[in-house]
């Protein structure tokens, strides 16, 4: 009975996280400007003067900015956790008879669900003016997405969980993900870049991502494709335990 509870209220936070994201047109829409302006200015303003691998720079990226877009989308999702305290919603799932880990569970399936379906909008436009895409690369692609999103998210709800204004979130989140997409292979082959910026790329679990990603659109990566699932996995498998933690600790208070 208490299993039936805990899958009943996982899929009934996921509706509403789904119904609270489709409401929101206007947040769709923001969050794939500036993937598009990446792709469509920068990729396009060198697009005659670089190529890398016989790839138009443009081509190069477009792996990168679609990892954009999933880290972008998916760290902001902690905000609504913070937003979800001060209308007392949180307050409300809280007491219910149902574990913290279900409630992380929920959040975060319901974050990658609403990235996930972003970036599908995002490869379409790519497929039709970039480059185009296989059905079986569009499918590895999007279960790469999924498993990046849940690391992610994971790091957005851990903020959000011990945060307590919106404010406070916006600076913590600026602090991470823009060094987090810098120091990635997004926007350059890493392999060419100093010592210094290599190494800190490769402390970078979100480098892993642009690279596997990489390799299933262009059939190219800086690293071995094993090597860079296993970081994955294990960094969104750590960062799940630790949000996990932080959420059996959460302060409700507004």
């Amino acid at each position: 009975m208490s299993k039936i509870i805990q899958i009943n209220a996982i899929k009934a936070i996921i509706t509403r996280e789904i119904i609270v994201f489709v409401r929101e047109k206007e947040r769709i829409v923001s969050s794939i400007i500036s993937p598009l302006l990446f792709l469509f200015v920068i990729g396009r303003s060198l697009n005659q003067k670089i190529t890398i691998e016989g790839y138009t720079y443009q081509q190069f990226i477009f792996p990168g900015i679609i990892a954009m877009n999933i880290l972008f989308t998916s760290i902001r999702y902690g905000l609504y956790l913070i937003w979800d305290k001060r209308v007392d919603f949180l307050k409300e799932v809280l007491v219910a008879p149902i574990s913290r880990t279900s409630l992380f569970i929920g959040k975060a399936a319901g974050g990658v669900i609403g990235a996930i379906l972003e970036m599908i909008i995002l490869i379409s436009i790519g497929n039709f003016f970039v480059l185009k895409l296989s059905i079986i690369q569009i499918i590895l692609t999007i279960i790469v997405s999924f498993v990046s999103s849940f690391m992610i998210v994971s790091i957005g709800l851990s903020i959000g969980a011990v945060m307590k204004t919106m404010e406070g979130f916006g600076l913590i989140m600026s602090f991470i993900t823009w060094p987090m997409f810098f120091f990635s292979n997004a926007l350059f082959e890493v392999k060419s870049t100093s010592y210094i910026i290599m190494l800190i790329s490769r402390i970078n679990p979100f480098t892993y991502s642009v690279d596997i990603l990489r390799k299933i659109m262009l059939d190219y990566s800086t690293f071995k494709l094993s090597y860079s699932i296993s970081i994955l996995i294990f960094s969104t498998l750590v960062l799940s335990y630790i949000t996990t933690k932080l959420f059996e600790r959460i302060d409700i208070q507004k």
